[in-house]
């Protein structure tokens, strides 16, 4: 272990550092920040969760405590993939620099650009940003990068997931060519080696772990149960949660859909516990990640999207909801507790329906995780069972007909008559007549005040009734409650 002392830093920055809780410096930090202090541009490989943060944020603050910031013009960009990950860049800033009198800026979506361009325009040492919202600063005329002395694109792998390699190609351009620039990717796959090639100058190649490892420190436990109903894994994970002493704990799952429920589930048993997942509107995130970060919330329920990148100090359980499709997320979701040389535990509920998932897993980290077994009754775990439905989402025709009371069998209900004034006024019901019946016979005599008001507006003069038409019986129609439609039951009128 390297101690930070021994990596060239300023006592105001090691304070801060010692005020953050962090003694000793990971692998990835105790190599880059040295080089980067020289003024060399580092070339990162390392997954999530070994420091980089730290790695590029310190060598920073302490290149830039000499000069001054020009309106809108920043002196240092980082590029992030995510805005949760330029938040917690932001809050590292904040941290490590309070020494200092360095000025930040954060540039993501869901916020209002009046607030952004008026930082901006006082002038910030380090500006922090996705490419999606620096590039209109940029197109708005409010921004210019002609200044920048260091530049870091983090996560450059998940850059190009997302389709960002477009913007970075364009932000390296805006930017001068002679700078000093901190590459970090977990992953080197040929397009983001095509970037480095072309934008780096002579870098110094640092990796600190292999690839798709997972950590020393990190217990890992697996927990079969015999059922795959969502219900059952519900269950074993509150009895999980329950049992371990959990200071605070991320739960994974694969669908967004299915965080939802869980943290529904959670809370509905008395857990402390919130979702987050890439459908959530911005300010909920951040309000969600930010209450985590401060200890106010004990469980977070979240899908791959937390997984990578997202630096929450001091995790110390994550829970595998479902075992993940790619054996590379389970490294990922795990490597959010252990960091910083601390230990965590691990959990993975497994169902007979994972096996091959979980071979994937197993063969990738090159181990078997301790198996627990959970007394429990499963009889008590079942989900209400739902109706088969087609490709279309719609349940099939006889079910929605099985489902559906015969028409016989439904209440009738009369038509409002305007004739019945009363109750005791009102015909009694009678059973419809068949539409081919003829002759139909006569309506019943009204009674005298329904008769009475029939006959008041006299003043109006009538039409002959014609002979040949037939007589209707106002019995027959049932309106709506009817098996046959008022309309069938009138005779067509005759053109004579």
């Amino acid at each position: 272990m390297t101690d930070f002392s021994e990596l060239g830093l300023s006592p105001e920055t090691l304070q801060a550092v010692a005020d953050s809780g962090y003694k000793t410096a990971t692998p990835i930090q105790a190599q880059a920040i040295p080089i980067a202090l020289a003024g060399q541009d580092v070339l990162g490989i390392a997954q999530t969760g070994t420091g980089k943060t730290a790695a590029f944020t310190l060598p920073m603050i302490e290149t830039l405590k000499a000069g001054r910031a020009k309106a809108r013009m920043p002196r240092s960009l980082v590029v992030e993939p995510t805005r949760e990950l330029a938040d917690q860049v932001a809050l590292a800033f904040e941290r490590y620099a309070k020494g200092t009198k360095l000025t930040w800026a954060l540039l993501i979506g869901g916020v209002s650009f009046g607030d952004q361009e008026r930082k901006l325009d006082r002038g910030v040492d380090v500006l922090i940003a996705t490419p999606g919202r620096l590039l209109d600063h940029v197109e708005r005329g409010k921004l210019l990068l002609t200044g920048v002395q260091i530049m870091v694109v983090d996560e450059a792998d998940r850059m190009l997931d997302m389709g960002f390699i477009p913007d970075i190609e364009r932000i390296f351009k805006l930017t001068p060519p002679k700078k000093q620039t901190l590459f970090f990717s977990a992953t080197m796959p040929p397009e983001i080696t095509r970037l480095t090639k072309q934008f780096l100058h002579d870098p110094v190649r640092i990796e600190a772990s292999r690839p798709a490892t997972t950590a020393e420190n990190i217990a890992q436990h697996l927990v079969r149960i015999p059922s795959s109903d969502p219900a059952a894994k519900r269950l074993a994970l509150r009895a999980l949660v329950g049992a371990a002493n959990v200071k605070n704990g991320i739960v994974f799952c694969n669908r967004k859909s299915e965080v939802d429920v869980v943290a529904k589930s959670l809370k509905s048993h008395g857990f402390n516990a919130a979702a987050i997942h890439g459908d959530l509107d911005q300010q909920t995130r951040m309000r969600t990640l930010a209450a985590f970060r401060d200890g106010e919330l004990r469980l977070l329920v979240a899908s791959d999207v937390a997984a990578r990148g997202l630096d929450i100090p001091d995790v110390s359980h994550i829970f595998n909801f479902d075992v993940p499709h790619h054996a590379d997320d389970y490294v990922h979701r795990i490597g959010r507790t252990g960091r910083a040389g601390k230990s965590g535990e691990a959990f993975m509920i497994v169902t007979p329906a994972d096996a091959r998932s979980l071979d994937k897993v197993i063969k990738l980290i090159g181990l078997s995780p301790d198996e627990v077994t959970l007394e429990l009754d499963w009889s008590e775990a079942k989900s209400r069972p739902r109706p088969e439905r087609g490709r279309d989402g719609r349940r099939p025709s006889r079910e929605r007909d099985r489902d559906r009371a015969p028409r016989e069998s439904r209440p009738h209900r009369e038509p409002r008559r305007p004739e019945a004034v009363s109750p005791e006024a009102a015909p009694a019901p009678a059973t419809p007549t068949p539409v081919a019946a003829a002759p139909v016979a006569a309506p019943p005599a009204p009674k005298p005040a329904v008769e009475q008001r029939r006959q008041e507006p006299e003043a109006r003069p009538r039409r002959p009734e014609r002979a040949e038409r037939p007589e209707r019986d106002e019995r027959d129609v049932r309106g709506f409650g009817s098996d046959t439609p008022a309309f069938l039951l009138r005779g067509a009128p005759r053109n004579d």
